[in-house]
């Protein structure tokens, strides 16, 4: 077996994309973050971009957006996971912070990271993707669909640090401020913010970004804790997720946290069915 790494990201991805092609949906974060890269990097350093070939056929890829977790690919075998990890580590030391990808792998991978580098792992987060195809349309629940636009600035703002401090127990403010001003200068196809409104007032919001080839990926769904358990955040989905497919896109691809059913059960209810489950593990530091 034999890694390539890439400067260039074009290069890369002529490289990787029938092999992520395959399993399109499994590997949807890895095709949208070519296409926020290719519009240019939204990032604060250059990314990590990676192949394992076997015979010259790809049969792994691992990315990363510093200072963010690797990324790794479906593969059929770990055997790929000692070279990505021992070049990872030639490149930024033992400072990774995390590893992401499918269940099986990335926990090999957070092993394989503890081995070479003395630091312990832990499961952080425990997700499910999802793809939905066609909409259950929501019933019942009052208001209206609107895209954001530049006036609902400090909202989106507001909005995006409380989605991540709940999902993910941190937030990086510059990079919300990034995210809320691609989201609203981007072209709308491609990435944006929707808001549902009610009363005259935003009571839940749906973002939408990384498109692949055949589809999209949902998310952050936010809702107020407040303005929960009335519907807003289903609504709100199932419509934005209509609006994409009407745009030519055949899917839909959405991430759930595992450990809130709620939310799993809402959006199979819309019509999301799961395609594969993805751990996140994270590295603390040496005893």
């Amino acid at each position: 077996m034999h890694l390539r790494r890439f400067d260039e990201i074009n290069e890369f991805y002529n490289s990787v994309e029938p092999f992520l092609m395959t399993r399109e949906a499994e590997h949807n974060l890895m095709i949208g973050l070519y296409s926020a890269l290719r519009q240019g990097n939204v990032y604060r350093l250059p990314p990590y971009l990676a192949v394992v070939e076997d015979a010259g056929e790809v049969v792994a890829a691992a990315v990363r957006t510093p200072p963010y977790n690797l990324i790794l690919s479906e593969m059929a075998d770990a055997r790929p996971i000692p070279a990505i990890a021992d070049d990872v580590y030639s490149v930024y030391g033992d400072e990774l912070v995390g590893v992401m990808g499918p269940k099986v792998w990335s926990k090999t991978c957070a092993e394989c990271w503890s081995s070479l580098t003395g630091r312990p792992h832990r499961l952080k987060m425990a997700q499910r993707i999802y793809r939905l195809e066609r909409v259950r349309p929501v019933s019942g629940v009052s208001g209206e669909l609107r895209r954001a636009t530049q006036a609902d600035r400090e909202l989106l703002l507001q909005w995006e640090l409380a989605f991540a401090w709940e999902a993910v127990g941190e937030s990086d403010p510059e990079q919300a401020e990034r995210r809320v001003e691609l989201a609203l200068t981007s072209e709308p196809a491609l990435r944006g913010r929707c808001l549902w409104w009610d009363g005259g007032q935003a009571v839940s919001m749906v973002g939408y970004t990384g498109p692949t080839p055949n589809g999209i990926r949902v998310g952050p769904v936010y809702t107020p804790p407040e303005r929960r358990g009335r519907g807003y955040g289903s609504a709100c989905t199932a419509a934005v997720s209509q609006w994409l497919l009407d745009q030519g896109r055949r899917f839909v691809f959405l991430y759930t946290d595992l450990s809130n059913p709620t939310s799993n059960h809402i959006y199979q209810d819309i019509g999301y069915e799961p395609v594969s489950d993805v751990d996140v593990y994270e590295f603390g530091q040496k005893a």
